[in-house]
């Protein structure tokens, strides 16, 4: 391999591992989004059953 290959795959590797890195000290400081609207109230779809049709 001639010296520019390896330095481009030096970059590369620094770039995803640098990122995969910095995304998991991210996560481990603020593991929660706080930011985001509270949820809407609980409608029981799941306690339905399916619907059937006469066909």
């Amino acid at each position: 391999m001639s010296t520019e290959a390896i330095l481009m795959m030096i970059v590369a590797m620094l770039i995803i591992w640098g990122g995969l890195i910095v995304s998991i000290v991210v996560l481990r400081a603020r593991p929660e989004r706080t930011d985001l609207p509270s949820g809407g109230q609980d409608d029981h779809r799941q306690d339905a059953g399916i619907i059937e049709h006469d066909t």
